[in-house]
């Protein structure tokens, strides 16, 4: 079997093996003969949005070739519907990177989730690498790359909690989103009534209401929390980064300013390009619309009654 063309696959063709993830909407099984794939099976179908899920898998099958490796290395995006009696029961995706895994003390392996970025490492965390000062601003980075990627697109991501978020520093730097169903093309209905993280979510939306405002202050609580190794600062308190995590005084300053700027109402909020730049430590100019320029009054007079024909000697 083949997920390639997007088609929907029959939960009768199916065969789960193990559940490796279990949350409020649904559970995630890993599938005999298929390595490498996971399903999301739902456990309300009769609440899911099959239109929405297929607009997902379109998005991804209109991208190029190398769009479509550069989002299947960075989010377990919905490769194709699974459908039982026409109702869909769920989708297909790819597992995440080996690198985003890391085995615990008592032998289960785990995902690398961002979590364990916004606290000091604890014993029991012995199996997950902790970045380097640059390498957790690489990841700041990266998670800005990435979510700018998808506004860019004309989609909202609605979730990014400490949850949905996976990250490594091995072999480099990189982020990897969960929960991709949750996403959905602005102004359209999501594939489920939207999921809200406790501490995670825009105290200025009303719940279960996304935009691309509020994922701009959710994008801004991850890199705020991220730089400071700090699971509660949000927009509105200081900001503190961790020492040579921003190695100059120009990004930090800015970046310090659009925190605080996040904090803001809607169409106030910095977007994700702010940010890059803001991280890169280019200086922000802010543009102003050009006034359109004031036509000269003519003198009708200058136009009228007789005029005087000169004449233009040529060379010879």
């Amino acid at each position: 079997m083949t997920v390639a063309d997007g088609a929907d696959v029959p939960l009768s063709s199916l065969r789960p093996l193990r559940k490796v993830g279990d949350g409020g909407q649904g559970e995630v099984s890993t599938l005999e003969g298929l390595p490498g794939l996971l399903y999301k099976s739902y456990r309300e179908p009769h609440r899911v949005a099959g239109d929405a899920l297929s607009r997902l898998v379109s998005v991804r099958l209109a991208l190029t070739p190398t769009e479509r490796f550069r989002l299947d290395a960075s989010a377990a995006w919905p490769l194709c519907r699974v459908v039982d009696a026409g109702r869909v029961t769920g989708f297909l995706m790819h597992e995440a990177p080996a690198s985003m895994r890391w085995s615990a003390g008592d032998g289960t392996e785990r995902l690398t989730e961002l979590a364990f970025l916004l606290r000091p490492a604890k014993p029991a965390w012995q199996g997950v690498l902790q970045p380097t000062p640059a390498e957790r601003y690489a990841l700041v980075s990266a998670l800005v790359e990435l979510v700018d990627g998808l506004h860019a697109a004309g989609l909202v991501v609605g979730d990014v909690s400490q949850a949905n978020v996976l990250w490594t520093v091995r072999p480099e730097p990189a982020v990897y989103l969960l929960d991709c169903d949750g996403i959905r093309l602005s102004g359209s209905a999501p594939v489920l009534a939207q999921a809200d993280t406790p501490d995670w979510n825009d105290p200025l939306a009303p719940a279960g209401t996304v935009t691309v405002d509020s994922d701009r202050y959710k994008a801004a609580l991850a890199l705020g929390r991220i730089l400071a190794q700090d699971p509660y600062v949000a927009p509105g308190r200081p900001l503190t980064p961790l020492p040579g995590v921003l190695d100059d005084d120009r990004k930090d300053a800015a970046v310090r300013a659009l925190f605080a700027q996040a904090a803001g109402a809607y169409g106030t909020r910095p977007g994700l390009g702010q940010w890059r730049v803001a991280l890169a430590g280019r200086q922000q100019i802010k543009l102003t619309a050009a006034k359109p320029r004031t036509r000269p009054e003519l003198d009708p007079s200058a136009l009228e009654g007789p005029r005087t024909r000169g004449s233009i000697r040529l060379r010879d």
